[in-house]
């Protein structure tokens, strides 16, 4: 079902929220996932729907400075908030440290899991109190879901990501 003909059959509501530093209005269904906001009334195809059941984290998005798997909230859960996407942390064509690290160290394959996979490695990093391990970094990512590789180069990306955030990280 198209998000126009779902527009018919449910109950509309208007939805204001800031994405990735833009203002957007739009009336939307009642029971419009976030995700699906973010992809087919935004555009923002860069959130991706791997499970719609909160499992692989392939959606996973920041609200007001929190990770949040877009695919299990409402867009109108949303509103009056903001939202970055993964299209909203680089610096122009300058790409964030942590995009940069996933390049670098080869911290993916098809790509699928990869933007959930930075938006939650961020949030690893800004969170961390105390220099980041591998194993803490493989704790956190339990939620991130990736069918191609074994995650060493993702977890080699994120401890290059703090570095390159100047955040201390634990190599032992």
């Amino acid at each position: 079902m198209t998000a126009r003909e779902v527009r018919e059959e449910y109950h509309m509501l208007r939805v204001e929220l800031v994405v990735n530093g833009q203002d957007v209005r739009r009336d939307v269904p009642d029971n419009m996932l976030l995700s699906t906001f973010l992809r087919e009334e935004v555009q923002l195809t860069g959130t991706h729907i791997g499970c719609d059941t909160t499992q692989c984290g392939a959606c996973v998005v920041s609200i007001d400075g929190e990770t949040v798997k877009s695919c299990t909230m409402l867009a109108l859960q949303a509103n009056r908030r903001s939202v970055t996407t993964i299209e909203g942390i680089a610096n122009g064509s300058e790409l964030h440290p942590m995009q940069r690290a996933f390049s670098e160290c080869h911290g993916l394959q098809c790509g699928y899991c990869t933007p959930g996979m930075v938006i939650a490695a961020i949030d690893i990093v800004e969170r961390s109190e105390e220099p980041l391990t591998a194993a803490r970094v493989r704790e956190e990512l339990k939620g991130n879901l990736c069918r191609c590789t074994g995650y060493v180069n993702i977890v080699k990306s994120v401890l290059r990501g703090a570095e390159l955030m100047g955040r201390p990280v634990d190599r032992v």
